[in-house]
């Protein structure tokens, strides 16, 4: 029976698969440390004699980087890092005038093998793994550490040139998240000299036009750097210790110059609308502090605002504080901000950030009441269509508008004096003179106008609209309403507080019908005297047949 037999050496194959694999591992584990003791002896060569020089060739070849950087030998990398170092702390790689022709040849021997290391790290940083690249990010900067502190006059040349080099690998790193992260918590924010320089390296990197993803990396990394130093901060914290203390290095107008030149580069680029909205959300508490003059930033709100919708919506907190702190001269800021009270805008994620800034830009009482009462009245024509989340703001904040510009009182109760107009509006109505489609908010004829939007929300399905919505017809004993205490709810928010604590007690019956019919589809001449078909439902029978 040979079939059972040849199974059974292939159970049995499969069940003693492990030895080989822990023989594999022993062997791998041998050669590992047979390699590190080839490492050592090679450095500790180059280490006690001149003439091992070409050992550091044979280190970079072993660093295997020439087709691709995705597999380094880090242990080699190390090795070399510490090789670079006591060569450049012994002033191997400087050159001396003196020196001999022989001399100059090894000094710029050196410099070349140096030269291919660094490559050979920033090719680990853009390629391989995070642990790798975080490895060679650090064994770069070991190197710049090293040649600023040992090598007379390299100081700017090193952090033009190497530190560079390093700032471009980082940002064009492959998933090169961990690394950006790792840069800017242990170098960026530890050491003001490397945030200095960062900023010049950046600056000069977003100077050329750029993808939007690289985009997304440079700002990133920028609005991840500390606050902007304030003006009488002392700088301590150098990444390379200093004798003397540069001008440059311990200013703080030095530093904010650099800063406001890197995030202008970013905001001239190729920016996609998202990336716009982005900068606009964080540019009053990341981007502002570091310009020390903000009116360059008034080409890029201006257009921002101009664009109309969210954008405008985000750009409006950057722009008034240019108005209100730099006296920007925005002379249609007012007609733009009224031209933003759209559909849209109740619907909108940023519709609490828009009524914070509202309460601000109308809080002035030497605005017109034209001007106020064409903003009261197209956000209560506004909230017949808004969700209930939103009336719940509109209303309060009328409140505090009619508290602050009393003069607009009169729109929530007009008496008609002469008898026979009234006699007429109450038998015929009348046509409400605010002119909804006027882009002037001074020329609406909102001031001739009333609330009678509010009075209908009133009657609001929704019971909290409806009672909030009472306050504009009960006396005004409140000084203010809290603003904050209703930009937050949503409809969910709202239901819950319903629903979601246990049964709620009903004072009366909800009604749902105010007078209920007795009839639908039949109107009763037609029905009982046999009438012409032309009774109040008679359009509505045409789109059925009975």
């Amino acid at each position: 029976m040979p079939a059972p037999v040849e199974s059974s050496k292939k159970r049995k194959s499969v069940k003693n698969g492990g030895a080989p694999s822990k023989r594999r591992a022993v062997a791998e584990e041998d050669t590992f440390a047979e390699t590190l003791s080839k490492i050592q002896e090679l450095e500790n060569q180059i280490t006690e004699s001149r003439k091992h020089y070409n050992n550091i060739a044979t280190l970079i070849s072993m660093l295997n980087v020439e087709p691709s950087a995705k597999e380094p030998e880090l242990a080699v990398a190390v090795s070399l890092c510490r090789v670079f170092s006591r060569l450049i702390a012994a002033g191997n790689l400087t050159e001396s005038n003196r020196a001999a022709e022989n001399e100059k040849i090894i000094v710029a021997w050196l410099k070349e093998r140096c030269l291919e290391y660094q490559r050979a790290l920033m090719a680990i940083m853009r390629e391989a793994d995070p642990t790798s690249q975080i490895t060679a990010l650090t064994l770069a900067m070991r190197l710049v550490k090293e040649r600023i502190t040992h090598i007379p006059g390299a100081d700017n040349n090193i952090w033009a040139t190497l530190f560079k080099d390093i700032v471009t690998a980082v940002v064009e790193a492959n998933n090169g998240q961990d690394l950006q992260t790792e840069f800017v918590s242990k170098f960026v924010k530890e050491f003001e000299d490397v945030r200095f320089f960062t900023f010049v390296q950046l600056a000069e990197y977003a100077d050329v036009r750029r993808s939007p993803e690289t985009l997304d990396t440079l700002v990133s990394i920028l609005s991840s750097c500390d606050d902007a130093p304030a003006a009488d901060h002392e700088f301590e914290s150098f990444f390379v210790p200093r004798e003397t203390k540069t001008k440059q290095l311990n200013s703080v107008n030095a530093h904010k110059k650099r800063a406001q030149e890197a995030w202008l580069a970013i905001l001239r680029n190729n920016l996609s609308q998202a990336q716009r909205k982005n900068l606009l959300r964080i540019m009053v508490h990341n981007i502002e502090p570091w310009f020390s003059r903000p009116e360059l930033l008034m080409d890029f709100l201006t257009d921002s605002y101009n664009v109309g919708g969210a954008t405008s919506l985000l750009a409006l907190s950057g722009l008034f504080y240019l108005i209100q702190e730099k006296n920007l001269d925005y002379p249609q800021f007012y007609t733009k901000l009224y031209s933003l009270l759209d559909a849209d805008l109740l619907h909108s994620k940023h519709r609490s950030r828009f009524f914070r800034l509202l309460n601000t830009f109308l809080a002035s009482t030497h605005l017109p009441a034209t001007l106020v009462a064409s903003f009261l009245k197209r956000l209560s024509r506004l909230a017949l269509n808004a969700p209930p989340s939103a009336i719940v703001v509109i209303v309060p904040f009328m409140y505090n508008i009619f508290k602050d510009h009393p003069t607009c009182t009169f729109m929530m109760h007009r008496t008609i004096r002469d008898k026979d107009v009234a006699a007429d509006v109450e038998k015929h109505g009348m046509d409400d003179p605010f002119d909804n489609n006027e882009s002037n908010p001074t020329r609406t004829n909102a001031i001739e106008s009333s609330l009678w939007e509010i009075e209908t929300l009133q009657s609001h399905y929704h019971p909290n609209v409806a009672a909030i919505a009472r306050i504009i017809s009960e006396q005004f004993t409140k000084q203010a309403y809290n603003l904050e205490d209703f930009l937050d709810h949503t409809y969910q928010g709202m239901v819950e507080s319903d629903l979601g604590t246990g049964e709620r007690v009903l004072r009366k019956t909800p009604v749902v019908e105010y007078q209920i019919p007795k009839r639908i589809f039949t109107d009763r001449l037609l029905e009982e005297d046999g009438g012409v078909d032309s009774g109040p439902a008679a359009f509505l029978r045409e789109f059925w047949d009975f």
